[in-house]
C-alpha cells in the first residue's frame, strides 16, 4: 500500500438518545493510502456515513485516534478542525448543495474567500478546475442552467480547488440517472488516476465498481476490506 494518509485506530463512535447509547462505530481500525480510491459501503445504519463524518473532520469520535497525513485530528478543537477541512479536504454531496443565485465560477471559489489568495489567484484556480471536469463552456451559468451532471461537475471542481490531499464523496450520484452516475464516476476515477485520494459512501454496487478498494460496514465494525479487481468489477456490475 503507498504511505498511508489516513490511519485510525480503534475509532469508535456513540450518540445518546436520553438515557440510552446507540453505538454507530465500534473499534474500526484500518488505513487508507495516499492516491488510493475507496468505496465505503453498508446497509442503513452500518456506520459508513457515521465514518464518513469522523473522516471528514465533521465530527469528534468517541474513542480511538484518527492520523490525517500524519496529523492526529481526532482530539483537534472544532476551530482547528475547521482549519483541518479547508486545508486538506474537499467534499461531494449527494444534492450537490450550490448556490442558486451564483455562477459555477464563483460557487467554485467559494472555499479561497478564506484563504489568503488575492481574488484573481482564485478567479484563475476556479477556472482551472472548472477546465478540469469539462465545463469550461459554462463557468457564467448558473445552476438552474446546468443539468444535474453539470451541477455535480460544479461541486467536484468545488471540491478541488483548495488542492486537497483527500476527496470525500458522500453519495455523489445518488441525485443523478444511470447515465450520468456513469459519467460522474468516470471522471472521479480519472483524478483519482491524476494522484487524488477518494473515499466515497455508496451503496451502489455499480458504483462501487469503479473504485480500487471496498470496504464493507455492518453494525459500526468493518466486515469487509478488499481490492477490487477487473474480475470484482465486472461481477458487481452484473449483480
Amino acid at each position: 500500500m503507498a504511505q498511508a494518509l489516513i490511519r485510525v485506530e480503534q475509532l469508535a463512535k456513540e450518540y445518546r438518545m436520553g438515557s440510552n447509547v446507540v453505538p454507530a462505530l465500534q473499534g474500526v481500525s484500518l488505513e487508507i493510502g495516499a492516491g488510493e480510491f475507496v468505496a465505503v459501503m453498508g446497509p442503513s445504519g452500518s456506520g459508513k456515513s457515521t465514518f464518513m463524518n469522523l473522516l471528514g473532520c465533521l465530527d469528534h469520535p468517541s474513542g480511538g485516534n484518527y492520523w490525517l497525513d500524519g496529523e492526529e485530528v481526532s482530539k483537534l478543537s472544532g476551530d482547528e478542525l475547521a482549519n483541518v477541512r479547508n486545508r486538506k479536504l474537499g467534499f461531494v454531496f449527494q444534492h450537490f448543495n450550490l448556490l442558486a443565485r451564483t455562477s459555477a465560477l464563483d460557487n467554485v471559489g467559494l472555499p479561497l474567500l478564506y484563504s489568503h489568495l488575492q481574488h484573481e489567484q482564485r478567479a484563475q484556480r476556479a477556472v482551472r478546475r472548472l477546465q478540469q471536469v469539462g465545463l469550461a463552456e459554462r463557468m457564467d451559468h448558473h445552476p438552474a442552467q446546468l443539468s444535474g451532471g453539470q451541477q455535480q461537475r460544479v461541486a467536484i471542481a468545488r471540491a478541488l480547488v483548495n488542492d486537497p490531499q483527500l476527496v470525500l464523496a458522500d453519495e455523489p450520484t445518488g441525485a443523478l440517472d444511470s447515465r450520468t452516475s456513469i459519467e460522474i464516476m468516470a471522471l472521479l476515477q480519472q483524478l483519482n488516476r491524476e494522484g487524488i485520494t477518494i473515499v466515497l459512501v455508496t451503496h451502489e454496487h455499480d458504483v462501487a465498481a469503479f473504485a480500487g478498494r471496498i470496504i464493507n460496514f455492518r453494525d459500526g465494525r468493518v466486515v469487509q476490506d478488499h481490492a477490487n479487481t477487473p474480475a470484482d468489477a465486472a461481477a458487481m456490475l452484473k449483480s
